[in-house]
């Protein structure tokens, strides 16, 4: 069986966050038993970008629900709006609900 790669597994997860829903980098690293690699996931997640089928990256945020992936995105407004698209309410590039919102790989999967 191949074993797969950290982004492979990054990425199945991020495929699993509902609409609506954001996790954050940290959350990710920690359900992969990878706790200290979360700017593995930020790289994971500017590397998703062209993907088919699509990563929904936007629904992943730090761990204080800030946007700091934006500039990442085609334009600095598109993660934004895409989680806005979601019903998502984002103030001042913050998540607003972001405990409600907050989806953690480690206790839903």
């Amino acid at each position: 069986m191949e074993q797969q790669s950290f982004y492979e597994q990054v990425y199945e997860i991020v495929k699993l966050i509902p609409k609506g829903r954001v996790t954050s980098y940290g959350a990710i690293a920690k359900s992969l038993g990878a706790g200290k690699s979360s700017r593995l996931v930020g790289y994971a997640m500017n590397n998703a970008h062209g993907m088919s089928p699509p990563i929904p990256a936007h629904r992943v945020v730090n761990h204080k629900g800030l946007l700091t992936g934006k500039f990442h995105f085609a334009t600095p407004e598109l993660m934004q709006e895409l989680l806005e698209n979601e019903g998502v309410v984002i103030e001042q590039d913050k998540v607003q609900n972001f405990k409600t919102l907050f989806w953690n790989p480690a206790e839903e999967l």
